[in-house]
């Protein structure tokens, strides 16, 4: 049986399902694509090719095998992208929620299956109006910052996943956690006024330590609770082209250890000059189809 047990982001992380780029088949087609990201990259014939993101997810899994970690991979599935395994579930304590991500993903449920079923804690699968996705969920001991969009076109728009019911059921099931919900932007064809996912302009990285990406924020009041909370002088503000970047989904893989893109020098310097020992890796291929390095694991221990 295999332990679950995460109530933050940044403990030290024993065991982590890291996705895989095996056989990802062909690039989708423009009416199949779910985010502008992606979208963006095949209409400009940039769309990473399969061998350079299958190197640079490798990289990653040699950095987690470096520093002890228990790395868990999907079961293998023809022609399926299963590089975002974070969206597939979250772990809250020692419950391991099953996510309701959008259809066109559901196939990726399947590559996990069979380490959902040798895990050591109860299983929460959400019923099916309740839309949840990984990314949107972030712990942090007895908070939990959940991304979600409650405006009134959410139905019309693919790039939101995480709906308000959602919300009020993890109020119901984990009682014991502070749960705030912070509305992010939602586009289904602007790159620059789309957040897929909370992770993607959000994250702790410490007890008193964030990165946080204003403008991805739909109402200023999260961002000024946010930055409060965790102290301006701890947190990392990216604006602009780092936002875009995607900067605030790095990996932490202990309070001393983080994992980041290579390309990041600026957050890069910040960190080391925080204490952090970063393990900087090629992640830029990955990163064109809307997910960087918290993305692509899906945490199941940390101390």
């Amino acid at each position: 049986m295999i332990e679950v047990k995460v109530d933050n982001e940044y403990s030290a992380l024993k065991s982590v399902i890291l996705g895989l780029a095996e056989d990802m088949g062909d690039p989708p087609k423009v009416f199949d694509v779910y985010d502008p990201r992606s979208l963006y990259h095949i209409k400009n014939n940039s769309y990473p090719k399969e061998d350079d993101v299958k190197l640079e997810v490798e990289s990653f899994y040699e950095i987690l095998l470096k520093h002890n970690v228990n790395v868990l991979r999907p079961s293998n599935i023809q022609n399926c992208n299963q590089i975002f395994t974070r969206d597939l579930g979250f772990s809250i304590s020692n419950i391991f929620f099953q996510s309701n991500i959008v259809p066109n993903r559901e196939e990726e449920l399947v590559g996990i299956s069979d380490i959902i079923n040798t895990l050591d804690a109860g299983v929460v699968k959400l019923p099916e109006y309740m839309h949840i996705e990984g990314g949107d969920v972030v712990t942090h001991n007895e908070k939990l910052f959940i991304g979600t969009y409650s405006g009134e076109d959410y139905s019309e728009l693919i790039t939101a996943r995480t709906n308000q019911e959602s919300i009020k059921y993890l109020e119901k099931m984990i009682p014991n956690k502070e749960i705030r919900s912070i509305n992010i932007k939602k586009s289904n064809t602007d790159i620059f006024e789309n957040v897929l996912h909370l992770d993607c302009c959000f994250q702790p990285i410490g007890k008193r330590k964030a990165i946080i990406c204003p403008d991805c924020f739909v109402d200023k009041s999260d961002v000024d609770y946010l930055i409060n909370y965790f102290g301006k002088k701890n947190s990392y503000i990216a604006y602009g082209q780092e936002a875009y970047m995607l900067i605030s989904n790095l990996l932490v893989i202990s309070p001393e250890v983080i994992v980041s893109d290579k390309r990041f020098k600026k957050i890069n310097t910040w960190l080391e000059k925080s204490s952090f020992l970063v393990e900087k890796i090629p992640y830029q291929n990955v990163s064109k189809m809307s997910g960087l390095l918290r993305c692509s694991t899906l945490p199941l221990l940390r101390e």
